[in-house]
């Protein structure tokens, strides 16, 4: 009888296991998943209060592996105001990958909670806590992908250009109305990183052309395998949005000639040494954003960077405190932006 009881909770762990759904990359997911958290985000923007119980009696784990302050804050919050509690667990004194496997980790916390949130270097990493976990797990950040950062990113440009009523339902018939068709998207600096590859497959998912700019050197250009993907994605899609662009460039000009959106991060990511700085910033000059690069831009173009900007480096203060940018509306959006996640990964919507 017991070793029937043990099998069947066996079975039922495999099945809930099977049964969830992860947000780990933007390549493994549909665009109608992408469309409808955009849309679902933007009503809870608008409306917060219909959403303040949606996750009550739900415990979201958040592990850290990176510092980040508008990860942590953005997600805890979030978690709160959707009725839920959030619990931050800080990698650096825990015993995850060392006393402890990643895989134990895995299967341990999804007995005691709802979802996982985790922010660690290796997507490697992310994916076998992924695997192992019976509940959703989303990659808050690892050295491939930022999802959550480019879901927030489609929700504030379509917020800025495109009509509020896409039907994800009618999708097929509707492409037009998801605010973001046909927009061109330049993103300038390192290219070999998380936000560009997440941006390749996001913009390919929403019909967006994308070019991205960088030197002519092997350790900034993006991994040819990410273009595929995001060029076999805008292949697959091009019913419902013609042909989308995905550009790989190496010059800042001609990436930014009418372009809607001028976007940018840090040249200097937590793994990269201080003393690299001076040479990598010789190197990433010529495409920082300055406010006459921007004017090669259309005139309605905005200015974007995930944070944190360093003023004189990726772009100039003048554009990053400037009327075209909307950095801070950007920033604001990932909490809403994750309280859609949390909700879809969940099936609340």
């Amino acid at each position: 009888m017991e070793k029937n009881e043990k099998l069947k909770k066996n079975s039922e762990q495999e099945n809930k296991k099977n049964s969830k759904q992860n947000l780990l990359s933007l390549n493994d997911v549909s665009t109608e998943f992408i469309l409808d958290v955009i849309e679902k985000a933007i009503d809870i923007k608008k409306n917060p209060e219909k959403y303040s119980s949606a996750l009550k009696g739900k415990t979201l784990l958040m592990i850290f592996e990176k510092p980040s302050l508008r990860t942590r804050v953005s997600f805890e919050v979030g978690m709160t105001q959707l009725g839920g509690h959030a619990i931050y667990y800080d990698v650096a004194t825990s015993p995850l990958g060392k006393k402890e496997t990643i895989e134990d980790t895995g299967k341990v916390v999804s007995r005691y909670v709802d979802i996982v949130m985790a922010r660690l270097f290796k997507f490697e990493d992310c994916k076998k806590l992924a695997e192992n976990a019976i509940v959703p797990v989303i990659d808050a950040l690892s050295d491939m992908n930022h999802p959550c950062q480019i879901l927030c990113d489609l929700m504030t440009i379509k917020e800025k250009f495109g009509k509020l009523n896409n039907d994800v339902n009618n999708l097929n018939n509707n492409v037009n109305s998801n605010g973001l068709k046909g927009l061109t998207l330049a993103y300038l600096g390192d290219c070999k990183n998380n936000v560009t590859y997440s941006l390749m497959h996001g913009c390919a998912h929403v019909g967006m052309n994308i070019k991205v700019a960088c030197p002519n050197d092997a350790e900034y250009m993006p991994e040819q395998r990410i273009v595929d993907e995001a060029r076999m994605i805008a292949k697959k899609n091009i019913k419902l949005y013609d042909e989308t662009k995905v550009e790989v460039l190496h010059d800042a000009k001609e990436a930014v000639k009418n372009a809607d959106i001028v976007y940018t991060d840090s040249w200097m990511s937590y793994h990269i040494p201080k003393e690299l700085m001076e040479a990598r910033k010789q190197k990433l000059m010529p495409f920082q954003v300055t406010a006459q690069l921007m004017k090669h831009a259309k005139p309605t173009a905005v200015f974007m960077n995930c944070l944190p900007a360093m003023r004189g480096m990726e772009q100039t203060a003048e554009v990053v405190d400037g009327k075209q940018s909307i950095v801070f509306d950007q920033a604001e959006n990932r909490l809403h932006a994750q309280k859609a996640i949390m909700l879809k990964l969940l099936g609340k919507i």
